[in-house]
Formats: C-alpha cells, structure tokens, sequence
C-alpha cells in the first residue's frame, strides 16, 4: 500500500515512511519537474521513482536491521544459514 502512495503522492508516502528531508526533497522535485516536464515529459515520472526507490531502501533497511538484531540477541545466526 506504501507503494501505491509512493507512486501517486510521494511526499506524503516519504512522510508517514519516517523520511522528513526525503518528503522535503521530493517536493523540490516536484516543482522542477513539473516546470521541466513540458520539455522533457519524462520528468513527471521522476517523482515518483524517487519517492518509490526512497520507500524501498529504508524498508530494506528496517529488514537488514531486524535481522541484526535477531543475530547479536542469540548469539549467532540461524544453523544453515549462508550469507
């Protein structure tokens, strides 16, 4: 569902992520996009990417960090686990 905000409204989604500066960031973009975009229309998806790709790292970093977490609590990680 984080996604789908990402895509259609990426400040917002950057904002309930925990990304303040990333939220403020993506509203720069969007106003130089939406004035760069009537040259380069490809513009107008950049927003949206960035908003997407920003809501993916910090999920992925939540997850690397859940597992570390995990590993220095018992001790040492799961049997048969590879990195």
């Amino acid at each position: 569902m984080i996604y789908i905000l990402a895509a259609l409204l990426p400040p917002l989604a950057l904002l309930l992520n925990g990304q303040p500066f990333s939220a403020i960031g993506s509203v720069v973009l969007i106003v130089l996009c939406l004035i760069f975009g009537w040259i380069f229309p490809v513009l107008f998806f950049v927003p949206s990417i960035h908003g997407i790709v920003a809501v993916h790292m910090k999920r992925e970093k939540r997850r690397h960090q859940e597992i570390v977490d995990a590993i220095e609590k018992h001790g040492a990680p799961p049997p048969g686990w590879r990195p």
